[in-house]
């Protein structure tokens, strides 16, 4: 599992399997002006480069925060997907587990802190089923 927040803002996850699935998202997804913020993973140190700047904390040597550089949002992020995951469904299947990782991307997108209201919540869930249909499959 991969994920990329905003400070105050939005989170994106994905089911990566490879570091060059890694590098294909954080293309696509963040610009090259942004600052990266990550831990200390080597992996970063290449990815970095490709940013206007990046920052890291060493959680090795019990650093944490270092001015504005931390990485305690992506960590509440996973901290509420994994109770969800522990606490309420239990298992997950690696084959539905991009459909678990939009489900709670969905709600940290759609939360009271980001002034969405309840009426807005549902509006957006609903125009997601706009014209799409359940069916079970038919017998061969």
């Amino acid at each position: 599992m991969f994920a990329l927040v905003e400070r105050d803002g939005r989170v994106r996850s994905k089911h990566v399997t490879n570091f060059g699935e890694i590098k294909k998202v954080l293309e696509e997804t963040v610009s090259p002006e942004a600052t990266l913020y990550t831990d200390q993973a080597k992996m970063y140190r290449k990815l970095g480069k490709g940013f206007a700047k990046h920052e890291s904390v060493n959680h090795s040597i019990n650093e944490y925060v270092r001015g504005k550089a931390h990485t305690n949002t992506i960590e509440g992020v996973f901290s509420v997907f994994k109770r969800g995951m522990i606490g309420t469904y239990q298992h997950c299947g690696e084959q539905h587990l991009k459909r678990y990782l939009a489900e709670f991307d969905f709600r940290y997108n759609h939360r009271v802190a980001l002034e969405i209201t309840d009426k807005a919540r549902v509006d957006h869930c609903l125009a997601g089923i706009d014209g799409k249909r359940l069916t079970y499959r038919t017998a061969d």
